[in-house]
């Protein structure tokens, strides 16, 4: 399965109407929604999966675009029921204001393509096909960006081709926040840094948009300019992503990676900037594309990957400040993040996510051996 974005460019009449459509998916969605929140209040349980298909009936939208519209809020009011089971935290789902509906999906039928968008009620809607789609068409999205702009998101079916030959060398890869990803070859790729880039621009469009009177039209283009810069700054870091790692998977046949939580490390310290480095995206951009690169996968366990000596083993207790790796043991002197890189490549071609990156166990309790003669000395 893939799927495509391609930006469409709506008539001044075709954009009013998809938003008056916007508009009934939103009030379809909160009348639903509110429904449910008083049949729970009387009988303890919510209306049925069916029950809801009959309600959407002649609701002003295309049929299947209203019934996934109730399927998707059935999922989430069981979907946060199991999640309570569990004892996991979970929000009720919430009623949307206008801004927060913002597609409307198709699920099988309702739209052709051709030179031309066509779809129903809305006509043929010129799009920028930068890319031609082969396979089978299975769902189109038409999704509104806050920026005001219109997409459209189709999901197709790819028939799958011979797997591509790599004969690239294999890579372990360290992610970071000073520089944005170090090689086990010695390779360093810089951080963009997108956010910092345009944060002056943003701080100055927030501050006009904090100073304009509430549903006023000056509120209105203030928040539409925050929304753009918001965009750049996407756009600008996606860019990033999708070049690097397109490059990256057709360079190296085996990509070695840590297996970060960096939502949980954004909690602890330094969330804007590993937000904006877009860790967890750029390692779903690898793996997805790995397949039909003929490239590998690997992810490892992170712990003490810095800390370790990529060349004997042992532990080398370190600073943040401290951007260098130097063994006193081996004598090994290299740049941490590049050692770092060493470790992963080592777990990963030894087939274990462990603290062990060589998989010899005697070298290891020897090195600790050595270690411990050291500090009694």
């Amino acid at each position: 399965m893939r799927a495509y974005k391609f930006r469409l460019y709506p008539s001044k009449a075709q954009e009013k109407t998809l938003n008056s459509h916007l508009w009934t998916a939103k009030e379809l969605w909160n009348n639903l929604l509110g429904a449910n929140k008083k049949r729970y209040g009387e009988e303890g349980t919510f209306i049925s999966k069916l029950e809801m298909q009959r309600m959407v009936k002649n609701s002003g939208l295309h049929s299947q675009v209203a019934q996934t519209l109730s399927h998707r809020l059935h999922n989430a009011l069981w979907r946060m029921v199991k999640l309570k089971k569990q004892g996991k935290s979970c929000g009720f789902p919430r009623f949307k204001s206008f801004d927060r509906m913002k597609s409307l999906l198709y699920p099988q039928s309702g739209f052709s393509l051709g030179k031309k968008l066509k779809v129903t009620t809305f006509g043929e809607i010129p799009i920028r096909k930068h890319r031609e789609i082969k396979g089978k068409i299975k769902t189109l999205t038409l999704k509104r960006e806050s920026s005001g702009k219109w997409f459209s998101i189709f999901c197709f079916q790819e028939e799958k081709g011979q797997p591509k030959q790599n004969s690239g060398e294999k890579v372990g890869i360290d992610l970071g926040l000073s520089n944005f990803a170090a090689l086990s070859d010695g390779k360093i790729i810089g951080n963009p840094r997108h956010f910092r880039k345009h944060e002056k621009r943003l701080a100055s469009s927030q501050r006009r948009l904090s100073r304009c009177e509430n549903s006023s039209r000056n509120r209105k283009r203030a928040k539409l300019k925050v929304a753009r810069v918001h965009e750049r700054i996407a756009n600008c870091r996606r860019d990033f992503l999708h070049k690097l790692s397109s490059e990256l998977v057709n360079s190296y046949s085996f990509i070695a990676l840590e297996n970060l939580k960096s939502k949980e490390m954004a909690k602890r310290n330094f969330g804007k900037s590993i937000y904006d480095a877009g860790w967890s995206r750029f390692a779903s951009m690898l793996a997805y594309k790995a397949e039909g690169a003929g490239c590998k996968i690997e992810f490892v366990n992170p712990e003490n990957t810095t800390k370790e000596c990529s060349s004997c083993g042992a532990v080398v207790e370190k600073e943040l400040s401290e951007r260098t790796h130097a063994c006193p043991f081996c004598g090994l002197f290299l740049d941490r993040d590049i050692n770092a890189a060493r470790n992963i490549l080592k777990r990963a071609t030894a087939g274990t996510a462990g603290s062990n990156a060589s998989g010899d166990e005697t070298r290891v309790s020897s090195v600790k051996e050595e270690v411990a003669r050291f500090i009694e000395w």
